[in-house]
């Protein structure tokens, strides 16, 4: 099973709300992306209008992978962006930036491709489970791109005092995954590491112009250096180690509620996830009610086994709730939150199979469906096709594209013409009338 294997695969429609107010200090746009992280899509259009990172906000952050379409808006100057992978469109003005409430949910159009006729064949009793249980709502691999990457989990570093560790995770640690100039940006931040006089000449160091200034005049500042990144960046990274302790306490929950014989495992970026695929009308509905809380200091629980499968998720990680900071750096904190446990999505149509133009002998089959803000699209897909991500399951592989058909050749161009075209028609009408004057 595979998706997004082009950008036109995987697409997301965002459906949103903001109040306009014609002198508003804040202009309106819908951003068109492909190809493009949402910070990679602001980054250029800072780059091109010169606006500060404060002065632009949107509704949420959309997959890379894919073209997307979601809200931005830019505060005290209008700006013009048309380039193939980025284009904005004027909407308006409104008094007030936005977030993840001017969202009401978002629609995804996403092809599957790679599937052998017995993936097919087992797809209609899984769209019947997820449309009678709904979706565990955990976070997906997206979440987790510091993994993907090997910078593990940043805040983490921070938490132990290790705060070197954490700027050389950040600035000099270049991924194998990255082709673009940002590694080797990073590469020569590894092999220059305390050098900060040294000017770095790739393309995109100004991204870390901050903390490099930060560290000229404070070489052995390394947390104060962290704290010249970009304030939604440092947030991000708190919330990534939320989201996986967040998945790791569901995941115990559902052992202790649902019990391990009715759950199926897949694989992800961080791990496994555990899915139920049969529950009774009672728990069901418990499980559709029940939330799930993003731990932080603060965290208060009134469910007992809620409790008990958030703690020990900490109790392995050798922490407690105490322990969710960042000593020093209160700009670095740990909110609570509640996470519905289930999604169910909505308007789910399945689409008939198709030959797979891309994998040679293989089916495509063509999804769309709702989710409301946060959810991921990508775990509803995992979940209708489970049984091609278990852990041992075997691992397709990769397949050259087909070969474009090539074009067709002059005469068979007339013979088409011929067969298909106005005269064509016009004889088949001339002789359907002839065979009903002779009935």
């Amino acid at each position: 099973m595979k998706i997004k294997q082009l950008p036109e695969d995987f697409s997301v429609t965002e459906s949103w709300r903001f109040d306009p107010d014609p002198r508003g200090e804040w202009f309106v746009y819908l951003m068109d992306k492909q190809k493009l992280s949402t910070f990679e899509a602001v980054e250029r259009l800072r780059g091109a209008s010169g606006v500060a990172a404060a002065d632009v906000s949107y509704c949420g952050l959309k997959d890379k992978q894919g073209r997307t379409t979601q809200l931005i808006a830019v505060r005290g100057v209008q700006v013009e962006m048309q380039e193939p992978d980025l284009r904005l469109k004027p909407l308006g003005r409104t008094a007030t930036p936005l977030s993840a409430a001017n969202t009401t949910s978002n629609r995804f159009a996403v092809t599957v491709r790679d599937l052998s006729e017995e993936d097919v064949a087992r797809l209609a009793a899984s769209v019947a489970e997820v449309r009678r249980i709904g979706v565990v709502d955990y976070f997906d691999s997206q979440r987790f791109g510091s993994l993907k990457h090997g910078q593990g989990f940043l805040v983490k570093d921070l938490m132990r005092g290790e705060h070197e560790l954490a700027l050389k995770n950040f600035l000099a640690r270049p991924s194998e995954l990255d082709r673009t100039t940002d590694a080797k940006v990073k590469q020569f931040w590894k092999e220059n590491w305390g050098h900060w006089e040294l000017r770095n000449p790739h393309a995109g160091a100004e991204r870390y112009d901050l903390v490099v200034r930060w560290l000229r005049k404070h070489p052995e500042d390394f947390l104060g250096a962290f704290l010249r990144t970009e304030p939604r960046w440092r947030a991000l990274q708190v919330f990534a180690y939320q989201s996986w302790l967040w998945n790791e306490g569901v995941k115990q929950y559902l052992r202790d509620v649902v019990g391990v014989a009715r759950l199926v495992s897949i694989r992800y970026q961080a791990g496994t996830l555990l899915f139920p695929r049969e529950l009774d009308g009672a728990l069901a509905r418990d499980l559709r009610e029940k939330t799930f809380p993003l731990l932080a200091p603060s965290s208060r629980f009134d469910d007992p086994r809620v409790e008990r499968a958030a703690l020990s998720v900490l109790e392995r990680e050798k922490q407690t709730l105490a322990d969710l900071r960042v000593p020093g750096a209160t700009q670095i904190h740990f909110d609570p939150e509640e996470r519905p446990l289930l999604v169910q999505p909505g308007k789910l149509v399945v689409g008939e199979s198709r030959q797979d133009d891309l994998n040679r002998g293989r089916q495509r089959v063509n999804l769309a469906f709702t989710l409301p803000p946060g959810a991921y699209a990508t775990l509803v897909v995992k979940r209708l096709f489970w049984w091609t991500l278990q852990p041992g399951a075997r691992r397709t592989p990769e397949r050259k594209p087909l070969p474009p058909p090539p074009p067709p050749r002059p005469e068979q161009v007339v013979e088409e013409r011929r067969r298909t075209g106005f005269l064509a028609a016009k004889r088949a009408r001339r002789a359907a009338r002839k065979v009903g004057k002779k009935r």
